[in-house]
């Protein structure tokens, strides 16, 4: 008979209601508890509200096929345990821990073998059978991508008709270290946030994020071989530097770190946004993810400071100066359009002449901007340089127009929109799109 309550490892699921219910449910049907009618009542309302969940669950994650088997697979890659943990990005492990899983995921097999359209006799339904083949007409989900919804039901069908509890724990295995486990596995990019004003900061998964690829950023191969080179030592446990792009606006600087995400996300990269008012928030951020299997950059988008702000401090510290080492799967990738990062005027200069250390004064404010072991300045493109990327940015959008013509209309856009830079080439080509 099947008992949730016999895991080891794989307990205490965050949505774990549907789970509890159902294998309620199974339980009395296997000990024929059905057959007296005031348990068949009692188990009738958990039913529909099980089948009700399955399909709510369905709309909110883009699930479709077997939801029954789809949710079970959900709560299997969500759930961070010793093992998922262990076999993250790493694969399998050894030890004793192999067997406490194997105990677990052999009930988990028994709740994928049982089929449930068995329960829509018992209860004069047709729900069981329209649940185990769902047809989801909308398949844009509110709390995945499409990429991770497909992994899940991917892993489902492999689960679903794995023949032993050894290869159902190979499967599991393989996928966690593919993609990992939990929200840190599944998804690329997180901000912070804080659901009530004095608890613990929460990093939050970002669902939709820009596709943008390396190749997509046209010229700038210097500053972006610097970038590569960093994080590719980075991603192979070999000693990596925190990272400045500085420079004009508008010139890939933000892209660049987005489009690194991307290429080496499959190695285990994630990256977690972070804004001037949490840094407070940074050595929860770090305890969270100091241990586990992938490597993190944390990512501060236009960092500067105005002269009466002091959150740098919380920064410097983090970086580097305080205790505790900052550990080396930790990163941390700036960009910003001042070089030194805080702001400072002629003003500042004749309140230090009166100061008596101003030395000191001047090497704490560049002492934030020297922790950043690399410096990667991105300037605006030359005219001819400007030309060169909407060119490319035509060709990759399908745009057929005359290439004269094209130029020239580019060329009048960049004077009345900012100026040369690749963000101002990337509107002129989304305002001829607009146009088609």
């Amino acid at each position: 008979m099947v008992n949730i309550k016999d895991c080891i490892l794989y307990r205490n699921f965050e949505h774990g209601e549907i789970l509890d219910q159902m294998v309620s449910i199974l339980q009395a049907f296997q000990t024929h508890a059905l057959e007296d009618a005031d348990c068949l009542e009692e188990k009738r309302d958990a039913f529909y509200n099980c089948m009700n969940g399955l399909a709510e669950m369905a709309g909110s994650y883009g699930f479709s096929g077997n939801l029954w088997h789809d949710y079970l697979t959900f709560l299997l890659v969500n759930h961070e345990n010793a093992f998922s943990t262990a076999c993250e990005i790493t694969g399998p492990v050894e030890g004793s821990i192999n067997e406490l899983a194997k105990n677990d995921f052999r009930i988990f097999k028994s709740l994928y073998d049982f089929d449930i359209t068995q329960l829509d006799s018992v209860f004069s339904s047709t729900c069981a059978a329209l649940l185990s083949d769902y047809i989801n007409v909308n398949e844009n989900s509110k709390l995945f991508n499409k990429r991770i919804r497909d992994r899940i039901c991917s892993l489902s069908d492999r689960l679903s008709t794995a023949a032993t509890t050894e290869e159902f724990m190979m499967d599991m295995v393989d996928f966690y270290k593919d993609f990992g486990v939990g929200k840190l596995g599944l998804h690329k990019a997180f901000r912070l946030e804080h659901k009530t004003t004095d608890d613990q900061v929460q990093i939050v998964p970002i669902t939709r994020i820009a596709h943008v690829q390396l190749d997509d950023l046209v010229g700038y191969e210097i500053p972006k071989k610097k970038l590569i080179d960093n994080t590719e030592a980075f991603i192979k446990g070999k000693r990596a530097n925190n990272c400045l792009l500085f420079g004009d606006a508008g010139t890939g600087k933000s892209s660049s770190i987005k489009a690194i995400l991307n290429q080496y996300y499959d190695q285990g990269l994630r990256i977690i946004e972070v804004y001037k008012h949490q840094f407070k928030d940074l050595n929860d951020v770090i305890a969270q993810i100091k241990n586990r299997n992938y490597k993190f950059i944390i990512y501060m988008d236009d960092l500067s400071f105005e002269e009466f702000e002091i959150e740098y401090k919380y920064l410097k510290a983090v970086i580097e100066g305080g205790l505790e080492k900052k550990p080396d799967n930790i990163l941390i990738y700036a960009t910003s359009n001042r070089r030194h990062l805080i702001r400072e005027t002629f003003r500042d200069k004749a309140d230090r002449d009166e100061e008596l250390h101003t030395n000191d004064t001047v090497q704490e404010k560049l002492s934030l901007v020297s922790r950043f072991g690399v410096t990667i300045y991105f300037g605006s493109p030359e005219k001819k340089e400007f030309q060169n990327i909407v060119l490319a940015l035509a060709e990759k959008n399908g745009i057929t127009m005359d290439r004269d013509q094209l130029l020239l209309q580019a060329n009048a856009w960049e004077l009345q929109h900012g100026g040369l830079s690749g963000r101002t080439a990337q509107q002129f080509i989304d305002y001829l799109l607009g146009q088609q």
